[in-house]
């Protein structure tokens, strides 16, 4: 979670008030009800999110500091600087993401997520079939990826950002390169 706890929140009444609960000696004893008053502001918060924990496991209705806790839980993509909707997108998204984890069409999944933008990508890699035998192999001799992000403001983007994302999307056996190009001095090319 980020560095924010939970604790008491003002004007947040509790359900259960302990004064009510304790026995007949102390239902009139001030000191009594004022010390569980005390609690029952401690308590409240943890009345309310008992009361609405289904909502805690939903991206879109967990508070903000919880989709980061889940975030982790799911493996969600995250440096921590995305908006807020962002994050709620890719901690619903993760477990699709996970399912297509290695392939093309998970990287551009995962690079569309954290960037916005779907990249290019090249591989080394083919697929081919012959009637005969010795056929030419389709591809490259040497594995490689590289993914070319094309976007207005290159300034804007992470490199080493770009970079972990590729890493943990691509499939594990291939080295890869990235890059970051302007998208409008490459449309004319």
């Amino acid at each position: 979670m980020s560095g924010s706890a939970r604790g008491t929140v003002p004007g947040l009444a509790t359900p259960y008030p302990l004064g009510a609960a304790l026995p007949a000696v102390y239902a009139e004893d001030d000191f009594g009800q004022r010390f569980v008053a005390g609690l029952d502001v401690v308590l409240a918060p943890l009345f309310n999110v008992l009361d609405s924990l289904e909502a805690y496991f939903s991206p879109a209705l967990a508070p903000s500091d919880f989709v980061d806790y889940l975030a982790t839980w799911v493996g969600a993509e995250l440096d921590g600087g995305e908006p807020l909707e962002l994050r709620r997108h890719a901690v619903a998204s993760a477990v699709a993401l996970h399912r297509v984890r290695g392939t093309r069409q998970g990287l551009v999944a995962a690079v569309r997520l954290a960037f916005g933008v779907p990249p290019e990508i090249t591989e080394s890699g083919g697929a081919s079939w012959s009637a005969g035998p010795l056929g030419p192999f389709p591809g490259t001799p040497s594995a490689g990826l590289r993914v070319v992000l094309r976007v207005d403001d290159p300034a804007s983007v992470d490199p080493h950002r770009l970079r972990a994302v590729v890493a943990a999307a691509r499939p594990a056996h291939l080295p890869f390169t990235v890059s970051v190009t302007d998208s409008r001095t490459s449309e004319g090319a």
